[in-house]
């Protein structure tokens, strides 16, 4: 990422504050998205929870008020750093191991190869993200009216270790890696590769405008969901179900299939493409900020 002579430890620090700055802006819409996703569906002749990404809106905000598009952010907030930082970290890592496996450290990286690094980043996240997930989408689908199951992510935790153990507390984390593996490297080669295309021979890719930076991470973004949206949506249904509901990711893939055809696998695909742009291109912007931020503090040697 950014510059080549930031050091790893930088690439963490400011992963993490990426990470953040994308949780704050984007998280509205992926409520919407999870709600989209999970909604039950109606039985004959009757009309479905939600019609589509604005009527989710609407019904949150009138029933729920905007405080009900952030639920369920501080789990994702209280981990997006650690998990943004391992990411961005585990990418400089993974830049370095194929450069290393191929011979040609120092040097710079094809798109393909960039691909497999932030494939890489994929993996570590996992066991961040997995548990994370798991607890952010049980409060997103969780309505005010009515008795609340759960009154916050620590009490969401506890009482899924209450009921089924780690297991519990980790269910979706296969899922989660078949998400995240191709869909990291997909962010990670894109925005290289955007940025690469902007900056005009003989330049630093690290020298880019502000907007330039905007638009490929945004684009970066795009691109991760476009991988990332079909085992998304396996993901929130598995994660969300009560326990029993699936057998494992064949079971709930013939489910979604069975009830929603080959469209269910795109469920909540609308919120998550118009989130993906401001949110991604926040992170990426965050991060270039804070790398800079830590070059003047820190001059690279």
């Amino acid at each position: 990422m950014g510059d080549n002579k930031s050091s790893i430890w930088k690439d963490f620090i400011a992963g993490g504050f990426g990470g953040i700055c994308a949780v704050v802006s984007g998280h509205p819409l992926d409520t919407i998205k999870v709600r989209l996703q999970t909604m039950p569906t109606p039985a004959p002749g009757q009309a479905p929870m939600f019609t589509g990404t604005w009527d989710c809106f609407t019904k949150t905000i009138k029933h729920e008020g905007f405080r009900g598009l952030y639920k369920g952010m501080a789990a994702p907030v209280t981990g997006v750093s650690p998990i943004f930082a391992l990411s961005f970290f585990g990418f400089a890592v993974g830049k370095d191991m194929v450069g290393w496996a191929k011979g040609n450290s120092g040097k710079q990286l094809s798109l393909v190869e960039l691909f497999a690094a932030g494939g890489f980043s994929g993996i570590l996240t996992t066991a961040i993200m997995a548990p994370g997930e798991r607890i952010k989408c049980l409060l997103q689908i969780q309505k005010s009216a009515g008795e609340k199951k759960y009154n916050g992510p620590v009490d969401c935790a506890k009482k899924l270790y209450a009921e089924g153990g780690i297991r519990s507390i980790y269910r979706g984390t296969i899922l989660t890696l078949c998400r995240d593996i191709p869909a990291s490297g997909m962010y990670f080669a894109g925005y290289e590769g955007i940025k690469r295309a902007l900056t005009p021979p003989g330049q630093d890719p690290s020298k880019l405008s502000i907007g330039s930076v905007l638009f490929a991470g945004g684009m970066a973004g795009i691109f991760n969901w476009v991988i990332a949206i079909a085992p998304d949506v396996l993901k929130s249904r598995l994660q969300t179900a009560p326990e029993g509901t699936y057998r494992g990711l064949r079971d709930v893939f013939a489910d979604v299939m069975r009830t929603d055809g080959i469209r269910g696998m795109y469920k909540g695909i609308v919120p998550v493409m118009l989130r993906a742009f401001p949110a991604n291109a926040c992170c990426f912007l965050g991060y270039e900020a804070a790398i800079k931020g830590l070059n003047y503090i820190s001059p690279p040697s």
